[in-house]
């Protein structure tokens, strides 16, 4: 049996993961001197207020070897193999602390670490692809090469509400020369080779900036593979999330239109009112 697992930032809901038979390992969120686990003893709302009340933004730190060690000796005691995703290596050591477990375990040849070069339902996409896979009994050298190839076609961005977050973090080159603009700016943020690259800066109400965002992109959604497409967001009005469902219901293009609220980790680094549209391209 092949078992699929996934750092926490893959931003799926507890729905999915069920439904797809995915274990998570969990990334973590520092504020002050208090060390959570992302997506369970601390959510992205608690972040919020903290950073708010301190004027900073939490650190957030990588899946450590033990952990991951912990966690892969579960299903390999029971003679499953393992093939596991973690965010992009650019952005954190998850991957590394993974292969270090396998090598732990002497399991590398059972166990396979993948670098989705990707964040949130970016990786979730691929993970979603990879249990399907898995559930059709196929093998891990095929799920993998499968995977390699859908990886450059996976298409992740997302509009921030607020640029504090990404500019306090640190990850998204090109943020700081936005954060002193006189305007107030709402960039588009493309994950591009596992790093994030900011793109067209909208302006004006949030609320109107997310339905620009969206109809920037219908053309790529027209070209996109048909069965899923995600809507995620750290924490925007449901009159709004549901004005984009509306929309991509309206192309008459996607099987299935999955909303998910993104986790703690991803929320520390992007702030409150980010939303995506995520998808894998056709091409």
């Amino acid at each position: 049996m092949i078992k699929i697992i996934s750092d926490s930032t893959c931003d799926l809901s507890k729905d999915l993961l069920e439904k797809y038979g995915v274990e998570i390992l969990p990334l973590h969120v520092i504020m002050g001197d208090q060390d959570f686990e992302d997506g369970r003893s601390v959510t992205p709302d608690e972040i919020y207020r903290w950073s708010d009340e301190n004027k900073q933004t939490p650190k957030t730190a990588a899946v450590s070897v033990e952990e991951a060690e912990e966690k892969f000796a579960k299903f390999i005691g029971d003679g499953n193999e393992i093939v596991c995703f973690a965010i992009s290596e650019s952005m954190s050591s998850t991957a590394n602390a993974m292969r270090l477990a396998a090598q732990r375990l002497h399991a590398e040849d059972r166990i396979t670490v993948i670098d989705s070069a990707n964040l949130s339902t970016g990786i979730g996409l691929l993970v979603i692809e990879a249990a399907r896979m898995a559930q059709d009994g196929m093998s891990v050298r095929e799920i993998r090469q499968t995977i390699e190839q859908l990886k450059p076609r996976v298409r992740a961005s997302f509009v921030v509400d607020t640029l504090q977050f990404l500019h306090r973090g640190g990850r998204c080159s090109g943020v700081a020369a936005l954060v002193g603009s006189t305007l107030r700016l709402h960039p588009r943020i493309s994950v591009e080779k596992g790093a994030m690259i900011p793109g067209k800066k909208y302006r004006g109400r949030i609320s109107r900036v997310i339905m620009d965002y969206v109809r920037d992109m219908e053309e790529e959604l027209m070209h996109a593979k048909p069965d899923r497409v995600f809507i995620t967001h750290s924490g925007c009005e449901q009159e709004d999330i549901d004005a984009v469902r509306a929309y991509l219901q309206g192309l008459n293009h996607f099987e299935e239109i999955l909303v998910t609220r993104a986790g703690s980790v991803i929320s520390s680094h992007c702030g409150p009112g980010t939303l995506g549209v995520l998808f894998i391209s056709e091409k």
